[in-house]
């Protein structure tokens, strides 16, 4: 039977730039080295530099609200940093804490990221019972500044706190700096914990301790580059702290993804091969085109996430783009170099079984032939136990995230329990209602009389000549509760023409409200370019739209599981977390992004190999069996490596690293299990030669792309 490595033909541009690569190591070496060492230097402080903030609906009349408060209204918006004050030894305006006021007003006042500080004011932001008040620091500066403010005197308004009188600071600002805080340690130690097992799977897989060593190496080159160009790109425009953590997570899967495709079909063809370089070529003539596929799909996946007006969500995106780019560019440069210089040594410190290992698993050979003996019965199960699993989905609630997903202890979450405690339930989370001085009393009296608002503040004149006037609406429920959506839409749809309803709160279902509409869009546009790409490496419309629609299964099933851990709870005590009864509402349109790329990583890894086989062989069940054989094996070890990186993150103690940890890690899971190493491939075999039938006149239309060598 003719294999890949048996074909030789005149190498393709892919090829060449392989070799090119393996006969100039130094300058490669050389470049790298300045890229590294250039971004290298502003690597370090990635975590300090980049933004905190970010979650909201760019144009929405939240936003709207929150820049008339801070321009027009001492700083007074969502922005703002609360310090809240209680004693049951006293009141508040007694020595003790007048004392304590003071202190922090001067703690405030010093820093000219803030503008007014507005002490407790009695009937406004003091409790009946008199021993709670809110002191409210106006923001003088962008969100990403007051969170980063709020980074900074988390720790002193603290310490203000004495024997009898508790100091927390809290608001919108602390909440993201304390969540973020929360979210990057716990990702940092899942990730400390997830690269040890990363390198036994590894070693276990390659049978080499340096082939091993390979994926670490371009992850390392993809992390440290991608790191230093999030700290100039935030030097531009703010780039989300968020970016560098999803980046961190990419660079290690990916990497590890594409250096196993590559250096498992080098060490096949070194033995075909008369020199290492020869075997380079090869190497990238076959495996290179299927790596650099992937890789154009995850990017195209991921651009579509840019779609959503909310900055957070875009620069997420964006940060996971540069480390796919980073690791594709060491893959293309660096590995090849480091390959053409390693030759055999890349079987070095070799496990005993690794010597008698092949790039055709006889193991996954078998497991193809029994596919294609029972393909229909493969197909049946494994898409029944998907839909199964999908089913799930169709009562999955999204939401904005509540003030569970910060540990019990942080100082914002207790801050937050005692206004709720002392100023009822929606108090943490007040309306704002910024409107013409003209229509300000008849909004303040609809706003009063609206089902779910508990009281309104007196109305506060601008603090200029603006002609506006605020005035605060206070929910009767917390301000994640459902029942806030439709508070918030009564109250627009009611006060006067010239009255713009924000808050926290606001912001909140503002920026759920668009992750929402432009879901169905993400969707779409995801769909039909992996179609695309998947119609113009392959050639076989049937083949680009089963390895498409296939890749949904995975990703339906992983939010059908989402909402049973998630929303209804099930296993959460095993889990370790306190149910908000919804996902949090970036979920579905980054994790949806993020699965597809994952899933169709391995698509491209199948079908490439696939097709490559059936140009040799010209048979559609042989080249399903080939193909499995000869990808089977690095799909497995793949997906393991992902699997185990991405359930690290359930051990993680806030919600948001849990869910993407879960919904990822299940995503993989079934994904490869199920679909790759199932159901694609017992299609392909139902499918036969349609599979790669194409109209002659798309074949004219699309580039001739082959993957044999």
């Amino acid at each position: 039977m003719a294999t890949a490595s048996d074909q030789v033909g005149p190498p393709g541009v892919l090829a060449r730039w392989g070799g090119w690569m393996a006969h100039h190591m130094k300058p490669v070496l050389g470049v790298w080295l300045m890229v590294l060492v250039g971004l290298g230097a502003a690597a370090p402080s990635v975590f300090d530099d980049l933004a905190g903030a970010g979650w909201q609906a760019d144009g929405s009349e939240s936003v709207a609200v929150r820049d008339l408060a801070q321009e027009h209204f001492g700083g007074n918006a969502s922005s703002a940093i609360q310090v809240v004050i209680h004693t049951d030894a006293g009141t508040i305006g007694d020595d003790a804490t007048t004392a304590i006021i003071d202190k922090a007003t001067d703690l405030l006042e010093a820093d000219d990221r803030i503008a007014d500080v507005m002490p407790p004011t009695p009937g406004v932001t003091v409790s009946q019972d008199g021993r709670t008040g809110i002191l409210i620091a106006g923001a003088a500066a962008d969100t990403d500044d007051m969170v980063r403010l709020a980074d900074e005197l988390s720790g002193d308004i603290t310490d203000l706190a004495t024997d009898t009188v508790e100091v927390f600071p809290t608001g919108q600002s602390m909440l993201w700096s304390d969540f973020n805080k929360a979210n990057h340690d716990a990702m940092m130690k899942a990730e400390m914990m997830s690269w040890p097992v990363t390198l036994i799977i590894l070693v276990i897989a390659f049978g080499s301790l340096v082939a091993a060593g390979l994926p670490l190496m371009l992850t390392i080159a993809g992390l440290v580059a991608s790191a230093g160009a999030l700290v100039l790109l935030n030097s531009v425009s703010p780039i989300s702290v968020w970016a560098m953590n999803f980046a961190l997570m990419f660079a290690l899967a990916l990497g590890i993804d594409y250096a196993l495709f590559i250096v498992a079909r080098f060490r096949d063809a070194l033995r075909t091969s008369d020199t290492p370089k020869d075997a380079v070529v090869v190497t990238y003539g076959t495996a290179g085109k299927a790596v650099l596929l992937s890789g154009l799909t995850v990017l195209i996946s991921l651009s579509a996430v840019l779609l959503v007006p909310a900055p957070a969500v875009q620069t997420m995106a964006v940060g996971i783009m540069l480390a796919v780019v980073f690791v594709l560019a060491a893959t293309f440069t660096l590995l090849p170099a480091v390959l053409g210089a390693l030759g055999p040594r890349v079987n070095a410190v070799a496990l005993p079984f690794a010597k008698r290992q092949t790039h055709r698993s006889p193991v996954f050979a078998r497991w193809a032939t029994l596919l294609r003996r029972h393909p229909l019965i493969a197909a049946g199960a494994s898409t029944g136990l998907l839909i199964v699993l999908c089913i799930p989905v169709i009562g999955l609630k999204v939401a904005m995230p509540s003030i569970a997903v910060v540990p019990e202890d942080a100082p914002v979450r207790q801050g937050y329990h005692l206004v709720q405690d002392a100023m009822g339930e929606g108090a943490p989370g007040m309306l704002q209602v910024i409107v013409d001085d003209g229509d300000a009393a008849e909004a303040a009296r609809i706003a009063a009389a609206t089902d779910g608002i508990g009281a309104v503040t007196p109305t506060m004149p601008a603090t200029d000549d603006s002609g506006l006037s605020m005035f605060q609406a206070v929910p009767e429920v917390d301000p994640s509760d459902k029942a806030m959506n439709g508070i918030l839409e009564q109250l627009r749809d009611d006060l006067p023409g010239s009255a713009l309803v924000g808050g926290a709160p606001a912001e909140n279902i503002d920026l759920q409200d668009a992750l929402d509409s432009y879901f169905p869009l993400i969707v779409g546009v995801i769909l039909l370019l992996g179609f695309l790409l998947l119609l113009i490496a392959l050639r076989a419309p049937l083949i680009a739209v089963i390895g498409t629609v296939v890749s949904l299964l995975s990703t339906g099933a992983a939010f059908g599981v989402a909402r049973l851990i998630f929303q209804n709870g099930d296993l959460s005590r095993f889990l370790g977390f306190e149910p908000q009864g919804f996902l949090d509402g970036w979920g579905p349109v980054f994790f949806f992004a993020m699965i597809f790329a994952v899933a169709m990583d391995y698509t491209v890894f199948l079908l490439a190999t696939v097709k490559e086989h059936h140009e040799i062989a010209g048979d559609s069940p042989t080249a399903v069996i080939e193909g499995m054989a000869h990808s089977g094996r690095i799909i497995f070890a793949a997906a393991a490596v992902m699997v185990a990186v991405f359930f690290t993150f359930a051990l993680a103690e806030p919600l948001p690293p849990k869910e993407m940890g879960i919904i990822l890690g299940t995503a993989v899971l079934l994904d490869a299990l199920l679909i790759r190493l199932v159901l694609l491939p017992a299609v392909l075999i139902l499918t036969g030669p349609a599979a790669w039938w194409s109209p002659a006149w798309l074949r004219r239309m699309l580039p001739d792309i082959s993957f044999s060598h």
